[in-house]
């Protein structure tokens, strides 16, 4: 039974868990697996059964458990190999073959060969009762039932010696961990209803970039677990696993204070700043400022002590720090003292549950107060589906809500004048919006920011010109006597120009 908006916990009473090695399989469970159960792991070739498998066993050789490896598909120096690409050891980990490559490739040897494909099913389920009544293990792992499913010729056949082998492993308290490759045709739910708990691994081709992985738990009888699809990668060291974000189960108490952005005009316009806690989006076309004053939110958060982070989808830190530094920003002393951090992501190989979880880490263990996500416009090529994108936005800003960490998003829109159109609608998850434009006057191009919504406390209406020049960003009084401004070709029925002068600081 799924429970995706508790925390799946164990509950008072339970037996103890054990851990499955893999720290967010376990964190998915609630705890991790009961003991002296069977649990069925499918997935097509390359979903990662095998990497989640020796990580398994490994958990239970460190705690110094008895572990077997039972192989009908591949044999001991491939798994060793994986292994040792992995920078593991399998000590502790006892593997059995049932099929000896090197002696199938001896003639002289032809008649003493077990092969899957010739030998009877009832033989090969006593090889496997054998060795286990001689190790005694505590946790098992059979590789593969294609294989078997092959031998049994016919499913109930086949289910007889499934649950055959289930209860004589039952009663010999031992934990098994089934792989199946899912080679049948139609999908196998007899062995759903034999095991006590099912967990899916898939593989996603997308038009570009890596392929995607991601785990669901499709059965767990009586635990508590966090439903869904969680993605995953394999990696060095084993497969990683993305719990899914679920945003209730997060909260800390923090104090509702202004956060201010270094620059007296804007907070101005702001109502004094930004809430603690809160989500800021910077709409506007591609280099009107966007960036630059999403910078300004982190180098006042290093100037306070605070630490910030720079999710950079569209540009090198190469290209932010000389930005920085031509607009007189004092972004490299904070990026030297370590209060600033920018990380470039590459939206091509990076999943969004993988994403969720950067965020995570720099919160919850480098203790940001500022996150800075540039662009969503990046972040929507991670996860070209609109709707599942304001999904994750959704817990994800809540999750950093209820942390107290001030959020800035840059989106950037298509066009540079004119109607503007938005490749995706986020504005109504962000408590403040402030949009970017450009306009035309007297044959020069200008920009304008006006605040359109914020949901706490007051703002101002106005729409101001801004300018960014080597000191820094200005800001200019109202365009009181300019109508549409946000049309890229006002209108201006003044008699004295209210716009920024070219060496004029404005209000900063």
């Amino acid at each position: 039974m799924a429970r995706q908006d508790d925390d799946p916990a164990m509950t008072e009473g339970d037996p103890p868990r054990i851990s499955t090695g893999s720290e967010g399989l376990d964190n998915i469970l609630g705890g991790g697996l009961d003991p002296d159960r069977l649990y069925l792991c499918e997935g097509r070739p390359g979903t990662g059964k095998t990497t989640l498998a020796l990580q398994f066993l490994r958990e239970g050789a460190r705690r110094g458990e008895s572990a077997l490896y039972i192989s009908l598909s591949e044999t001991e120096r491939e798994l060793r190999l994986v292994a040792k690409r992995h920078g593991w050891s399998l000590d502790g980990v006892t593997v059995f073959e049932l099929v000896p490559p090197e002696a199938s490739l001896d003639p002289n040897r032809e008649l003493t060969v077990f092969h899957p494909a010739e030998m009877e099913l009832s033989e090969t389920t006593q090889l496997v009762f054998d060795r286990v009544a001689a190790l005694n293990p505590s946790r098992v792992v059979f590789d593969s039932l294609s294989e078997m499913r092959l031998l049994a010729q016919n499913s109930l056949r086949y289910r007889r010696q499934i649950l055959a082998l289930k209860h004589f492993f039952t009663s010999r308290a031992c934990t098994v961990l089934m792989l199946d490759d899912m080679s049948s045709k139609s999908d196998d739910l007899q062995l759903h209803s034999i095991a006590h708990g099912v967990v899916l691994l898939e593989q996603i081709a997308v038009d570009y970039g890596a392929e995607r992985r991601r785990l669901r738990v499709v059965k767990m009888r009586g635990m508590p677990f966090r439903g869904g699809f969680h993605d995953i990668t394999i990696k060095t060291g084993g497969l990683e696993i993305y719990p899914r974000l679920v945003a209730a189960e997060h909260h800390t108490e923090f104090t509702g204070d202004l956060v201010p952005s270094g620059n007296t005009a804007l907070d101005a316009m702001l109502g004094g700043g930004l809430e603690r806690g809160s989500s800021l989006l910077l709409l506007g076309a591609a280099g009107v400022g966007k960036s630059t004053l999403a910078l300004t939110y982190a180098i006042a958060a290093a100037g306070r002590g605070d630490h910030a982070v720079i999710y950079a989808f569209d540009e090198g830190q190469g290209t932010i720090t000389a930005r920085a530094r031509a607009l007189g920003l004092p972004l490299q002393p904070a990026l030297d003292a370590g209060l600033i951090r920018i990380q470039q992501v590459d939206p091509a190989e990076l999943s969004p549950g993988e994403f969720t979880s950067l965020v995570r880490n720099a919160v919850e263990v480098d203790g940001a107060r500022v996150v800075i996500i540039d662009s969503l416009n990046g972040y929507l090529n991670a996860m070209p589906d609109e709707r599942f994108l304001i999904l994750q936005m959704h817990e994800l800003l809540s999750y950093l809500g209820q942390l107290g960490v001030l959020t800035a998003l840059v989106l950037a829109q298509h066009g540079l004048v004119g109607p503007m159109q938005t490749p995706v609608d986020i504005s109504y998850l962000s408590d403040t919006v402030l949009m970017l434009r450009y306009f035309e006057f007297e044959g020069t191009v200008r920009r304008a920011l006006s605040v359109v919504k914020k949901r706490s406390g007051s703002h101002e209406h106005s729409i101001r010109e801004f300018r960014l020049s080597p000191r820094g960003l200005a800001v200019g009084p109202p365009l009181r006597d300019f109508s549409g401004v946000f049309t890229g070709t006002p209108r201006y029925t003044g008699t004295s120009s209210p716009l920024l002068a070219d060496d004029e600081p404005g209000k900063d």
